[in-house]
């Protein structure tokens, strides 16, 4: 019996010998000299607890108020894979939005988030920006609330005066809400609060530089961390890009042309099949969508579960597949579905794209934090006679979706706080190389928004990929994954543009 209890010593001994070592379960901040009144937060030491899957999870405290420190504190959460391999450091990932959870990017599909070979050297990191998620969040209607004002239909003629004040009075009262449930975050949720949360988290895991990939909204987080922390700047990679000059009506404008080009391609495509629901041209294609789109405003379907599908839902259902072109086909089953009087697909659509699920309920509150970030994020004018003049400019560059994407400014014009400062380029003087990903025809952040941004910063590099749908890297292109992965790892900037 001894020998039997030796032997399992033994071998107990032998393996763990062989067993990487586990990571610890504290992070050492960096110990930088900073400011007096934020060193406390800058001197946290993060303590992780795992959270399954060999992910790691912690919280870190971030002043409410980065102009007044002492007014108050709020909760960042975060997540981490620890690095498989030769640890270089923390990689720190956002998804976008504004309203995107990177706590659930990470945690949920990090290898949809990055490779295998960023995951062996790097400590692949999720947070949940200010006002999302896991983190001190924005907070405003109730599910059935919130079906009312994403899903209702209004009778009223788009445009019109009373339209217009029924839109006033439907912001004003969600905008209320927000202020009410959120309290003081509400007035606190501006990109630039997040990226100097950012560089707290960088210090506090103890990084003395950042290395980043944001996707979408995060390209614009992480110019505006290189804009304010030029010097902390390490590797980052901006994939999808936002132009951080744009206002909110170019936004508009230039979406909803991506967004048209993007339907355009689909129909390209479809009608070389034989399931294709379309016939024709791709002209008599889009005149068919135009159709379809002002047929449902004018007599809604309604679905099964009671909620009729007006034209606002029928787009948001058409936005959402074109994201990415491998869900083609899925867009041409609503469209068959949806001219055949069936709204139930159409509203899966939508619903996917607003986070809400199939009982009612809303999985997050990503629509709430998009809403709070873009309103001080921009300045808006809902002057009637100034909507009205933009809403004409946006329906003649895109005849067939531009009139449903205009009149935006009502909602965040009638926003309990405004956007202070002007919305300008982002040069980040004396950052290193940043490389700046655009594909050609994504429709959610254009191209030309790449080459902009690329060309705004000081050290923008452009990096060019020849296809469909919204972002780039680690989409089974070696030639973008290889170009990140060298810059993130190795510092290997390209020498030109590899037009991917």
């Amino acid at each position: 019996m001894a020998g039997a209890l030796a032997v399992t010593i033994a071998l107990t001994g032998c393996v763990t010998a062989f067993l990487p070592e586990p990571p610890p379960a504290t992070s050492t901040p960096t110990g930088e000299d900073v400011d007096a009144s934020v060193a406390a937060f800058y001197g946290q030491t993060v303590q992780w607890s795992s959270c399954g899957g060999g992910m790691q999870c912690a919280d870190v405290k971030a002043p409410l108020n980065w102009a007044d420190p002492a007014s108050g504190t709020i909760k960042l959460a975060i997540v981490r894979q620890p690095a498989s391999g030769d640890k270089i450091g923390s990689l720190f990932v956002n998804p976008g939005g504004p309203g995107a959870s990177g706590y659930d990017f990470v945690k949920d599909s990090v290898d949809y988030a990055t490779d295998e070979r960023l995951q062996e050297r790097f400590d692949v990191v999720g947070f949940d920006p200010r006002g999302v998620g896991r983190s001190t969040a924005v907070a405003c209607y109730d599910a059935a609330q919130m079906d009312a004002y994403l899903y209702d239909v209004s009778t009223t003629k788009r445009g019109s005066d009373a339209w217009i004040a029924e839109m006033t009075d439907s912001s004003r009262a969600f905008g209320n809400a927000c202020a009410t449930e959120t309290g003081p975050l509400l007035e606190h949720v501006d990109t630039q609060s997040a990226a100097r949360d950012l560089d707290l988290l960088r210090a506090v895991l103890g990084d003395k530089e950042l290395y980043y990939l944001g996707y979408s909204y995060g390209t614009f987080l992480g110019a505006v961390y290189a804009e304010l922390f030029p010097g902390k700047a390490g590797r980052l990679v901006l994939d999808g890009a936002l132009d951080p000059a744009a206002s909110n009506f170019e936004v508009t404008k230039v979406q909803s042309v991506g967004f048209e080009n993007a339907l355009r391609a689909y129909l390209k495509d479809c009608l070389g099949s034989s399931s294709c629901p379309f016939s024709g041209t791709v002209d008599q294609g889009m005149a068919t969508i135009a159709a379809l789109l002002a047929s449902v405003d004018a007599s809604p379907i309604r679905a099964s579960d009671g909620r009729q599908l007006g034209s606002n839902a029928l787009l948001t259902a058409i936005i959402y597949p074109l994201y990415d072109a491998k869900a083609w086909g899925m867009l041409s089953d609503m469209f068959e579905s949806v001219m055949h009087g069936d709204a139930d697909l159409a509203f899966q659509f939508a619903d996917g794209y607003n986070g809400r699920n199939a009982d009612g309920s809303y999985s997050d509150n990503s629509t709430e934090a998009f809403m709070a970030v873009n309103c001080m994020d921009y300045s808006y004018n809902a002057d009637p006679a100034s909507m009205r003049a933009q809403a004409a400019e946006i329906a003649a560059a895109a005849p067939v979706i531009g009139s449903y994407m205009a009149y935006g400014d009502i909602g965040c014009a009638n926003w309990p706080y405004k956007f202070q400062g002007e919305r300008a380029p982002i040069h980040a003087a004396g950052a290193p190389p940043i490389l700046v990903i655009g594909t050609t025809n994504d429709p959610a952040t254009p191209y030309v928004w790449a080459e902009s941004l690329a060309d705004q910063l000081d050290s923008g590099v452009l990096v060019t990929y020849q296809g469909e749908g919204h972002t780039a890297y680690n989409k089974s292109n070696s030639c973008i994954s290889n170009t990140v992965d060298d810059y993130l790892i190795k510092g290997t900037v390209p020498s030109a543009d590899p037009r991917c």
